[in-house]
């Protein structure tokens, strides 16, 4: 969702180009807005691959976000992200420095004792970050996923994934076991009582593997890898402040991917079970359950980085806990991203992405 599901920093940026402080709308990072001009995801429209994995430059927000579990040949444990969001400046493209889209790049590598963080911004329009769908490929600057499918499979089958900041660098080779999930309904991924929503579609089955550099010091890694697919217009309601977003590996093969949206009210949740040949099923509305369980300082805010995650219509009550509690992303609009692992009815490893506690 990433939430995520997650497109905080760019939008920060655009609305600090494009509207005085005082008309800054409400919604966690301005996602509530209003969308004028730009088109709105509506229900019943058909996702279609491989044109989706490309831009939407008629929607005003989009993101390409890769999380990933790891381990090292010795069991040492990490981290990885890999994110590149899309915004739009206004709903007509541009050529040139004319055009009208922003670009952003987040890098982070977490370990128990670590996590570094890179962010880079862009121009749409003159080569510096974009993505490309005839062959794939997504980049900003040197940081790139890139496609090694062959031509008669999807294109996110099978890709690479480069990105480097201060003090660590990773390539990696991620490869498909399992199909491209839809999220929400058929793709249509509802994010408020209101009614705003995105399309949402997902790549939970990737088996990775790859070398990973921090300071001068190289590892040779392997583990499991989710990629989101998210682009909307009005994501959000206007009193949702932030959100919880898990993307679980579970031991048996299964996955699940929840949220939990903080409003006015009592919030609004979300959840996808995925079985092991990728067949999802949506939770029933309401049924999720996400509760803190431990919190910790991080930096001069209290974070609550353990958390209870319950579905029980499916017999699901698990307890997360963080590789790091300090998986604190300091970008342009900050949020908490990291690694985890669970245990309970289920156990497995994913990550958690929480906004709106800074």
């Amino acid at each position: 969702m990433n939430a995520s599901r997650i497109l905080a920093a760019v939008i920060a940026v655009t609305m600090t180009i494009v509207v005085p402080a005082a008309a800054v709308p409400q919604g966690f990072a301005g996602l509530g807005s209003t969308a004028e001009g730009f088109v709105i995801p509506q229900p019943g429209v058909q996702l279609r691959f491989p044109a989706d994995h490309g831009a939407h430059p008629d929607f005003r927000i989009e993101w390409w976000y890769v999380t990933a579990n790891l381990q090292s040949e010795d069991g040492t444990r990490f981290g990885i992200q890999w994110t590149l969001f899309r915004s739009a400046l206004a709903p007509k493209t541009r050529s040139g420095w004319s055009d009208s889209q922003l670009w952003m790049g987040h890098a982070a590598v977490t370990t128990k004792g670590q996590h570094l963080v890179s962010e880079k911004f862009g121009r749409g329009g003159v080569g510096q970050a974009g993505v490309a769908t005839e062959p794939f490929s997504a980049w900003i600057d040197d940081w790139e996923m890139k496609s090694l499918s062959k031509s008669e499979t999807d294109p996110l089958d099978r890709i690479s994934l480069h990105a480097s900041g201060k003090d660590f660098r990773y390539t990696l080779e991620l490869s498909a076991t399992g199909p491209l999930v839809l999220q929400g309904d058929r793709g249509y991924s509802v994010k408020s009582a209101e009614g705003q929503a995105s399309y949402y579609y997902s790549q939970p089955f990737y088996d990775v593997s790859g070398s990973l550099d921090i300071a001068g010091r190289t590892a040779r890694v392997g583990g499991k890898a989710w990629l989101d697919r998210e682009w909307s217009s009005q994501p959000l309601a206007k009193d949702q402040t932030g959100w919880e977003w898990f993307s679980l590996h579970l031991d048996s093969g299964e996955k699940v991917m929840a949220f939990r949206l903080r409003d006015s009210r009592d919030g609004y949740t979300s959840a996808n079970w995925i079985a092991r040949d990728g067949k999802p099923t949506p939770v029933r509305p309401g049924s999720l359950e996400i509760s803190p369980v431990r919190s910790a300082r991080v930096g001069n805010r209290e974070v609550p980085v353990a958390w209870r995650v319950r579905i029980p219509e499916r017999g699901f009550d698990v307890t997360t806990s963080p590789l790091n509690d300090q998986a604190w992303m300091e970008t342009t609009t900050p949020y908490w991203e990291g690694p985890v692992t669970f245990e309970g009815s289920a156990k497995g490893q994913g990550y958690l992405e929480m906004t709106g506690y800074e």
